[in-house]
């Protein structure tokens, strides 16, 4: 009850709101102008952020680091980070994760509430709710409902910065979400080498297929080819030109999407990291990254959080480079696309993505 009355004071409309067209003065990027019936501006509302912690989201295609990130921030003892919350991603939905028993929801919070027909009858129909956009309506219930399930994790600790690692989604612009939900979130966006990503996302998909536990569906004959790879790298392919083309073309929409909005949208609340750059110089990048969260970023505390996220000891000893392809940490690598990829996956791979590979400077140009 102590959460629910706090946040009930968070959308408490600041007196210059009352008269329209006036910022809400909270400090953020302002919401982006939607269409409405009547044609004016739709806007969440702006929580007061006097004494509100600090709120962060680890965003990033599949198999880019974002867990590696999330871990070395949440050793931090200021910092609380958990990792996948699925707050962001309105129209992504699989409805067979509904059947299954995995930590792994069915719809994002946005979706949840936004695809609620109950929820969206109610609020179009009761004396509370008919007189304003529906729309408005339900994004204001998610940002109070985001607040809520980040304070209740919060409270009763003594951390001041809380986050969530948020990979995207497909079809899903969560940049643009966040903006329009929590403009005043920092954002840090972890960027790797596409081809690396897929390749680790193949080993990540293999080893959580249903028939081993997972949530993963395998496409007839996967499975075999899982096991020929295993036996014979060299001599079978890991991608099926397919599932390759349509994850290139993932990656080249949500990163280069990312990229350019996350400047123009959240601006100095919103950085990058390379992967590659994690590898070669954790602790400047940690340090780094801490300072843009607002948390101390001392020598002893930085050398905390790069020990406690190790290679070495979450994967229980192995080195970085040691492959374990059944493992979650599998390798721990970049540049491992070379000894992985066929001349096929290199074509493949440049027609779909080969300008953003060049746009990053993965590549001076499409010669590889």
């Amino acid at each position: 009850m102590k959460i629910l009355r706090r946040l009930g004071a968070y959308f408490s409309p600041k007196p210059e709101e009352a008269a329209p067209g006036r910022s809400s003065g909270s400090g953020g990027p302002r919401a982006r102008p939607r269409g409405g019936n009547r044609g004016r501006k739709r806007r969440v509302r702006r929580p007061i952020l006097e004494g509100r912690p600090t709120v962060f989201f680890v965003v990033g295609h599949g198999k880019s680091g974002t867990t590696w990130l999330a871990r070395l921030l949440g050793s931090h003892p200021e910092v609380l980070c958990l990792w996948e919350g699925r707050f962001f991603g309105r129209e992504w939905h699989r409805e067979d994760l509904g059947e299954v028993e995995a930590q792994v929801p069915p719809r994002t919070l946005s979706g949840a509430l936004a695809n609620s027909r109950d929820l969206r009858l109610w609020a179009e129909r009761s004396v509370w709710g008919r007189r304003g956009d529906v729309d408005e309506h339900l994004a204001n219930l998610t940002r109070l409902a985001l607040d809520y399930f980040l304070d209740q994790r919060l409270s009763g600790t003594d951390k001041k910065i809380v986050g969530d690692k948020t990979p995207f989604l497909p079809g899903a612009h969560t940049i643009r979400e966040i903006h329009d939900l929590y403009p005043e979130a920092r954002v840090i966006h972890v960027i790797r080498d596409g081809r690396d990503a897929e390749v680790s996302w193949m080993h990540h998909r293999w080893n959580r297929s249903k028939e081993q536990g997972g949530i993963q569906v395998l496409r007839p004959g996967e499975a075999e080819r899982r096991e020929a790879y295993r036996e014979d790298a060299a001599g079978a392919g890991l991608f099926d030109e397919g599932e390759l083309r349509a994850r290139a073309a993932q990656w080249r929409e949500t990163v280069g999407e990312a990229t350019k909005e996350g400047p123009e949208l959240l601006g100095d609340n919103y950085t990058e990291v390379r992967y590659e750059r994690l590898l070669e110089d954790a602790p400047a990048e940690t340090r780094r990254l801490l300072r843009f969260l607002g948390a101390g970023a001392g020598d002893g505390v930085v050398r905390q959080c790069v020990e406690e996220a190790s290679f070495e000891k979450l994967s229980g000893g192995r080195r970085r480079g040691d492959e374990d392809s059944t493992s979650l940490l599998r390798k721990g690598v970049s540049g491992d696309w070379r000894g992985a990829f066929t001349e096929r996956d290199k074509r493949i791979f440049k027609e779909e993505a080969g300008d953003l590979l060049v746009e990053l400077g993965y590549e001076k140009d499409h010669g590889w």
